[in-house]
């Protein structure tokens, strides 16, 4: 049980947020120890039941052991099939060094992203339905509500489609346009978000698609109204936190292991 020799009806807000971040320090320590391939089987089936199914199309890429080489999913395997041992792993050639099969052919433009970002470790490209909806209208992700926040000022866009992205040409391109955010809405084709950690890389996409469902919604219904600059970068600073998307990748997580118990074997 904790105590408190302090009135919290008497504290300022910022001190309100430093006792509620010391607090996370102290309870949110340790947590399930999964490996590389294991986080990596049960972010692919997050995404699928958030809503990212399509098909063969989009990938997701982590950093392996060694330099330029990523874990990724074997093409033809679904996302809701991944496992942690159906799992490849290449080189930036996507020369396949361990598992069977081939990786997909766009896994490239991933390759540049990584090159570009040193700091970057995880990868996500979708086609989810509504976003993939918001991008044939040529608009920007709007960001206007508290949920949405971990995309405020986060999200670039890439306004024309450069056809399929298997070329170098568009890995560039894609790299480019990302500039120094962690998300990006690409027009006529998708999303992707490329963060340091598998955590982070959950909750971005996870929000991609459902703030492209409540932009569209809030389209149809009306003018959609802007948020405080300041508050927006506020809120996006307390949620996108290492320990609380830690926190959220673990429930997801607990909810994939529920229904299969074995895609992390």
């Amino acid at each position: 049980m904790e105590t408190s020799t302090s009135n919290t009806y008497d504290l300022t807000k910022d001190e309100l947020v430093q006792k509620a971040i010391a607090q996370m320090d102290q309870h949110f320590a340790g947590g399930p120890q999964w490996d590389q391939r294991q986080r990596l089987a049960l972010l692919c089936r997050m995404v699928y039941a958030a809503g990212h199914d399509s098909g063969m199309s989009g990938q997701i890429t982590v950093r392996g052991p060694n330099q330029n080489t990523y874990y990724t999913q074997q093409f033809g395997v679904g996302m809701d099939e991944t496992t942690a041992s159906n799992l490849l792993l290449v080189d930036d050639d996507l020369n396949v060094l361990e598992g069977e099969g081939m990786a997909n052919a766009a896994n490239r433009f991933h390759i540049w992203i990584y090159k570009q970002k040193p700091d970057v470790n995880c990868i996500v490209h979708t086609h989810p339905f509504h976003v993939v909806a918001l991008s044939t209208l040529e608009v920007p992700l709007e960001v206007t509500c508290m949920d949405s926040a971990v995309l405020y000022d986060n999200c670039a866009f890439l306004p024309h489609w450069p056809g399929i992205p298997v070329g170098n040409e568009e890995g560039e391109l894609i790299a480019n346009a990302l500039g120094d955010k962690k998300a990006i809405l690409l027009a006529h084709h998708g999303q992707l978000v490329a963060t340091d950690s598998m955590d982070e890389a959950y909750v971005l996409a996870h929000h991609m698609e459902r703030t492209a469902r409540l932009q569209l919604i809030a389209m149809a219904s009306g003018t959609i109204k802007p948020i405080d600059p300041k508050l927006g970068r506020e809120a996006r600073d307390w949620i996108l936190t290492p320990k609380r998307s830690k926190r959220t990748f673990e429930y997801y997580a607990r909810k994939v292991l529920a229904a299969d118990p074995h895609c992390i074997a």
